[in-house]
């Protein structure tokens, strides 16, 4: 493959290791291997190579929150910009107790591939709170929100950083940004956020886009081996946001959604589960456990379940050096961020297993997130149906994309995918130049 490098000079594959290495297997040493080859792939030096590897800005924060009961806790905070070469920085605000700024660093990196394979005018971002959510009060949410949101200030805006929803939030959550950021510059600004209630300048479609997104690439990748969705059985794990709106548009187009799983554990039916049902049964339960008419399976067996597809859309790196060698679909579909490690890459690959990588598959959210920033900056809204069809357009023909480069080069899907959206945002920087 011929590009072009920063250095005049021949180059050897990438040496540079970023300091402080991550742990092994974490989602940053994952994210870090992946650039790595997408760099040797494309003969990029050392010194590309760390521009891209390296984030723009981060800023961590104290968020201290007043309970509901008089007591002061404190949580950290997380933002990272990894690269706006492309545009402002695009990405989720997360809520887990397991967020630390090494974990928002890969998330906001692999935003960076996810926007530019996508053909999306921005560049990576992510943000997070080390905070479990289901502790705490609605009115003890909003005033972490609000606090962390007037901590981070000075790097978000809609034209410089763009929230959204993400595991733990909801569009609450960025109706609270949203409010913030407006009340301090002393105007409405919708489009500081996305994901955002309809009412107060949200997107249709927004909330299903993801889960959208992930059947129209499957439906691409089953296209070029001859079968059709109708056909198939699906197992997901994770049946949140992404993970149930995945199983109801799987089952609405004729898909046997035969297993799903949450942290509280899982269920399978090899007839098919009755998906509108099991729906009713989350939304009275609050969570898969004990639907009838279906057998316990736990998260790891779930990953190992006779199925064409799964879909792992749950949490990172849950696909590894334990997990991989015993997935037995033909195509993984990943709804998750970074939830196959590089250990678990080398094992799909050699049991021919097809990854349909997350930069790809999940990026319905970002691209409808788009949409919605697109029409608050115009204040004029599309339909409902203008939405769907613009995603699948947009999914469909980055799926196109990506295939055609991994036939051409003999290229992984993910391997394709990084090169595209290394070598785009490469590009861009190459154009604009250093500055000073």
């Amino acid at each position: 493959m011929t590009t072009t490098t920063t250095s005049t000079t021949p180059t050897s594959p990438p040496s540079f290791a970023p300091s402080g290495a991550p742990t092994e297997g974490s989602a940053l040493a994952t994210a870090h291997a992946q650039l790595a080859t997408a760099a040797e792939i494309l003969g990029y030096d050392d010194g590309l190579h760390r521009m891209l590897a390296t984030p723009r800005r981060e800023i961590h924060v104290a968020v201290p929150l007043r309970r509901d009961s008089g007591e002061t806790v404190l949580f950290h905070g997380f933002r990272v910009q990894h690269n706006v070469s492309l545009g402002p920085g695009k990405g989720g605000l997360r809520y887990h107790p397991s967020v630390d700024v090494d974990e928002v660093r890969a998330l906001a990196m692999w935003m960076t591939w996810k926007c530019a394979v996508v053909h999306l005018p921005y560049g990576g971002a992510k943000g997070g709170v080390a905070i479990d959510p289901r502790g705490y009060s609605q009115a003890e949410l909003e005033r972490v929100t609000r606090r962390y949101t007037s901590e981070i200030m000075p790097m978000i805006g809609p034209d410089t950083d763009i929230m959204a929803p993400d595991m733990g939030t909801d569009a609450q959550t960025m109706a609270w940004v949203m409010d913030t950021y407006s009340v301090n510059r002393g105007y409405t600004i919708p489009a500081v956020v996305t994901g955002k209630p309809l009412e107060v300048g949200g997107s249709l479609g927004r909330g299903t886009a993801t889960s959208a997104g992930i059947v129209h690439v499957t439906n691409a990748a089953l296209a070029e081996a001859g079968v059709a969705l109708s056909d198939i059985s699906v197992a997901i794990q994770g049946f949140g946001k992404v993970g149930s709106h995945a199983a109801e548009i799987f089952a609405a187009r004729g898909a046997r959604v035969v297993a799903v799983s949450d942290q509280y554990g899982g269920i399978r039916a090899d007839a098919g589960l009755d998906v509108p049902r099991l729906m009713e049964h989350v939304r009275r339960t609050g969570s898969v456990v004990g639907f009838e008419d279906a057998d316990p399976v736990s998260n790891t067996e779930l990953l190992a379940l006779a199925v064409d597809v799964l879909v792992p859309a749950a949490i990172e790196g849950v696909l590894d050096e334990t997990t991989a060698g015993d997935v037995k679909a033909r195509w993984v579909v990943e709804g998750a961020n970074g939830p196959t490690t590089a250990a678990g890459d080398v094992l799909l690959a050699k049991n021919d297993v097809t990854v349909v990588p997350d930069v790809l598959a999940n990026a319905g959210g970002v691209v409808v997130s788009y949409f919605e920033w697109v029409q608050a900056n115009q204040t004029y809204w599309w339909t409902e149906q203008e939405i769907a069809d613009k995603l699948e357009h947009r999914m469909t023909t980055a799926y196109a994309d990506v295939s055609a480069l991994a036939q051409r080069e003999g290229l992984s899907l993910r391997d394709a995918a990084l090169v595209i959206g290394v070598k785009r945002v490469a590009e861009a920087h190459q154009i604009r130049g250093l500055y000073p």
